[in-house]
């Protein structure tokens, strides 16, 4: 089930953020991550926030903002089912056009992208931490 996030899911999602950047950015130092933690966590009200609950629990979820996609999470275990999938078509059929960053080294998640009609417009250096960031595009027509 896809649903809006409550004030009281926000410190599960959070872990999960966390939990998530440090898995698949293995290229990114852990402190980075936890050094953004609380930033993230008091900006995460600024975006439209959706969660994916399995069996009561939050196993996933997406941020996004006027049709940019500010991050896809899905636990480790759960992932390869299709959550994300679910959390791109919730987005797909609110927004005609969506975008987001992803870094470079991230062969997973711009595989994922790419099977999801995504394409690379453009790239980037994230100045935060010296990695190249891709700038992806997805769009109905």
């Amino acid at each position: 089930m896809i649903r809006k996030l409550n004030e009281k899911d926000i410190d599960e999602v959070m872990n999960i953020w966390l939990e998530t950047n440090i898995n698949t950015h293995i290229f990114i130092k852990r402190k980075y991550w936890e050094d953004n933690f609380e930033y993230v966590k008091k900006e995460i009200s600024n975006s439209e926030v959706y969660v994916y609950e399995k069996e009561k629990q939050i196993v996933g979820f997406v941020g996004i903002r006027d049709g940019f996609i500010e991050g896809i999470f899905v636990k480790e275990n759960m992932r390869h089912i299709g959550i994300g999938k679910d959390l791109i078509n919730k987005c797909k059929k609110k927004y005609s056009k969506l975008e987001l960053q992803v870094y470079e080294k991230n062969n997973n998640a711009i595989k994922f992208y790419q099977k999801e009609g995504f394409k690379i417009i453009d790239r980037q250096l994230d100045k935060d931490n010296n990695e190249i960031e891709l700038i992806m595009k997805w769009t109905d027509i």
